[in-house]
C-alpha cells in the first residue's frame, strides 16, 4: 500500500467513525476536522509533564487547544471500536494470571495472535512523521479472533452490559494508555517518551478549550500511566516478545 493509499484509507475510516459517533453526540466541526485532518493551521503544543512530553493539537490563530474529558458511562467506545489490544510482556503475565492460567504458554495459545500494523510515532529532524511498523501478540476481544480481524473495531468481550470491564484491575496497558498513543526516542542518549491524543473520530469526549490548565489535570493524570506503559513496551521488544520497524 502506498502512502496515499494508506492516508486514503486512514481518512476514511476516521470519516465513517465520525458519522457514527455523530448519531449520539454533538461534534464540534472544528474538532471533526481536525480529527481528518483538514486543517493546516493546527500546530503541536509541546509541553513537558513530569516525564512526558506532551504534543497538543494547537490552533495559534484562535488560541484553541484540544482538549479531552472521558464521558463514562455514558460512552464505553474504547472498548466497543478498539482496533486491537496489543500486550506487553507484563501484560502477559499479569492477564494470564487473572484468567487462571497455569503458565503464560498456555494463555498465549488460547487467548492471543501475533498482528502486524502500522502506526505514526515519533517525528524527524525535519518533523516529517516517521511510520512504525509494530508486530505485537495482541488479546482476542473475542473468543475467535484471529489476525484477518486485525484493525477491525469489534466489541470487547470483557465489556459487560453496565459498561464496565470484568478484568478492570487487570486490563491490558493499552487500554489505560487511551485516548493518547506514546512512542519513545533516543534524545542526547537518553531515551525521552512523547505521547499525543488517539484522533480515530471514536471517542466524543473532545472539545475545544482556551485554557491550557483545562487539560493539566489530564496531564497529570496520564503522565505515569504513559511512562510506565511505554517502558513496559521497551522491555517487551528487548525481550522478543515484539518487534518494531522504522521507515
Amino acid at each position: 500500500m502506498t502512502p496515499v493509499d494508506r492516508e486514503s484509507k486512514k481518512v476514511n475510516e476516521i470519516l465513517i467513525a465520525l458519522e457514527n459517533l455523530s448519531k449520539n453526540w454533538k461534534i464540534d466541526p472544528v474538532v471533526r476536522d481536525m480529527h481528518l485532518g483538514l486543517r493546516s493551521d493546527v500546530k503541536d503544543y509541546i509541553i513537558k509533564v513530569n516525564q512526558i512530553t506532551y504534543h497538543i493539537p494547537y490552533l495559534p490563530e484562535t488560541s484553541d487547544f484540544l482538549k479531552w474529558d472521558c464521558f463514562w458511562p455514558e460512552c464505553h467506545n474504547c472498548c466497543d471500536r478498539q482496533g486491537r489490544l496489543p500486550l506487553t510482556s507484563k501484560d502477559v503475565s499479569v492477564i494470564s494470571k487473572k484468567l487462571g492460567y497455569p503458565n503464560r504458554s498456555e494463555f498465549l495459545k488460547s487467548e492471543t495472535y501475533v498482528s502486524t500494523w502500522e502506526s505514526p510515532s515519533s517525528t524527524s529532524k525535519n518533523d516529517s512523521q516517521i511510520i512504525t511498523t509494530l508486530t505485537m501478540v495482541n488479546l482476542k476481544r473475542k473468543k475467535n479472533e484471529s489476525e484477518i480481524d486485525n484493525g477491525k473495531p469489534i466489541s470487547c468481550r470483557f465489556l459487560d452490559g453496565c459498561g464496565s470491564c470484568e478484568i478492570n484491575s487487570s486490563k491490558p496497558g493499552v487500554c489505560w494508555l487511551y485516548p493518547f498513543f506514546s512512542w519513545s526516542q533516543n534524545e542526547n542518549n537518553r531515551v525521552s517518551v512523547h505521547a499525543s491524543y488517539q484522533l480515530t473520530g471514536d471517542c466524543p469526549g473532545f472539545s475545544l478549550t482556551k485554557n491550557l490548565e483545562d487539560i493539566m489535570p489530564t496531564l497529570l493524570n496520564y503522565s505515569a500511566i504513559i511512562y510506565n506503559y511505554t517502558m513496559n513496551v521497551n522491555t517487551t521488544l528487548r525481550e522478543g516478545l515484539a518487534r518494531i520497524d522504522m521507515a
